[in-house]
């Protein structure tokens, strides 16, 4: 069976008066109020019922009346069906799902049919407001039914992702602390890539609103209850920390969803704006270092490969700058660290310059192309937002460019070359860029590469006589 059947439309009900269609749709108010009766009979089942059929009613759903809530969630799309569906207190109604059925198949379809409702700005200010719905909307994060937490999720990002009632959500969450041991609960342990995302933009969403929220989680770690205990649930859980958390699901979603990637490495960045956020990476038990292994792993071996096609930098600038920004404030913060050692990280300094070069393969290919027929307007406001995000990425990929570089030896020098990772060509491409903001960096690269190798080294200064004046 189908998990979503087509919704059905009036015309397949012979006895439907003129006047029974839902605002402008072609939906039945008289099919749809009589699939709400049913729901109420599911969970208020008959007094002459035995014991075990209330507990099979409870548990499992029959294929037809499946079968018509999931038409009710698929028409729910609709904002009149909607409107339809909050006139007749439906969010009353699954209240009393949530609170008597122990079925997941319904409790799901309840929540995403809320979901859908909360798309519509008037309906999500009556849902956010309601604080009993909110609280135990919220439990439902503790769920053990996946689709469930899916379809939790999902409401609780479009009710974030609307400005008008976004603030009352971030503050149920804040003054709730078990929804913190959910949350990373689902990050460390689930194999659901769908889920993981869902929840990832759940919280990166919830960091970007509220920093004293994002704080309380960084410095969060002591042993919260998660829920309401239940007889299968253990009385005590992991002391959750967010960045391993964090890191755990970047591992799951990163070879199967680069989006889902995006996310995770955007949560990492926004706690690196905080000097807490800093100190939780580079201050865990390994100093970082599984932070880094992860991120460097992504750069060098991962995103923007040799064998890519230089527009791929249009794809992965927001990945890549959310990873350089991280990288870069932990070099920064852990020069001292063995594994942020120059000997291990020349293969990096080669992935930043070939970004370098493919920005500046993608600015000429945006420059021809702006010059082809447009009209005047589309053409400058494409170009503007295009350059404005590639320009975030060139500032941090110039920034941890330059502090590593300023940190490189003769030996390193000679490694790097002997390897590939330098020539005339990519330390071309590296001054071009750093200079002349990073003087300073590259002045003592230059130093470094008299040393490694002299010819090499005035070949650069005939290339950029700046640096020959100011020698």
């Amino acid at each position: 069976m189908d998990r979503n059947p087509s919704p059905p439309s009036s015309d397949a009900e012979d006895e439907q008066a003129a006047g029974d269609s839902i605002g402008n749709t072609v939906y039945s108010k008289h099919w749809l109020f009589s699939i709400l009766t049913k729901l109420i009979e599911v969970i208020s089942p008959e007094k002459s019922d035995s014991n075990s059929n209330r507990e099979e009613v409870q548990t499992e759903l029959d294929e037809e009346m499946e079968n018509d809530i999931c038409k009710m969630w698929d028409m729910s799309m609709d904002e009149d069906v909607a409107l339809f569906l909050q006139e007749f207190n439906a969010p009353d109604i699954f209240m009393g799902v949530f609170a008597k059925s122990k079925c997941p198949r319904l409790i799901e379809i309840c929540v995403g049919i809320l979901g859908n409702m909360a798309c519509f700005q008037d309906i999500c200010m009556s849902i956010s407001k309601d604080d009993n719905l909110g609280q135990i909307l919220l439990q439902h994060l503790c769920d053990s039914d996946s689709p469930t937490l899916l379809e939790t999720s999902r409401l609780l990002l479009t009710c974030l992702s609307q400005a008008e009632v976004a603030n009352i959500w971030v503050e149920r969450i804040r003054e709730n602390p078990s929804v913190y041991d959910c949350v990373c609960f689902i990050m460390s342990s689930s194999t659901n890539v769908e889920l993981l995302v869902k929840v990832g933009e759940v919280v990166d969403k919830l960091f970007d609103l509220d920093e004293e929220l994002m704080l309380k989680w960084i410095k969060n770690g002591s042993c919260q209850s998660v829920g309401q205990s239940t007889d299968d649930s253990p009385e005590e859980h992991p002391d959750f920390k967010i960045v391993p958390c964090v890191l755990e699901a970047a591992k799951q979603v990163c070879s199967d969803n680069p989006e889902g990637l995006d996310v995770y490495m955007h949560i990492l960045q926004l706690l690196t704006t905080v000097d807490e956020g800093i100190h939780a990476i580079v201050q865990s038990p390994d100093g970082g270092k599984e932070t880094w292994t992860l991120l460097y792993g992504l750069v060098c071996h991962e995103l923007c490969q040799p064998d890519d096609p230089p527009i791929i930098i249009q794809e992965q600038k927001s990945v890549l700058a959310s990873i350089l920004s991280v990288l870069s404030a932990m070099f920064a913060s852990q020069i001292q660290q063995e594994y942020v050692k120059m000997r291990k990280n020349m293969p990096l300094i080669g992935s930043l310059i070939r970004i370098l070069q493919n920005m500046e393969d993608c600015g000429k290919r945006s420059f021809d192309n702006s010059k082809k027929s447009q009209p005047e307007e589309t053409k400058k406001s494409g170009t503007v937002e295009e350059d404005f995000h590639l320009k975030i990425l060139k500032d941090i990929c110039c920034e941890l460019l330059s502090n590593m570089l300023q940190e490189l030896t003769k030996e390193n020098i000679l490694e790097g070359l002997n390897q590939g990772y330098l020539n005339e060509q990519k330390c071309s491409c590296a001054f071009q860029n750093l200079l002349p903001l990073y003087f300073t960096s590259v002045e003592s690269f230059l130093e470094a590469l008299r040393e490694a190798d002299q010819t090499l080294a005035d070949s650069l200064e005939k290339r950029f006589p700046s640096l020959r004046l100011q020698t």
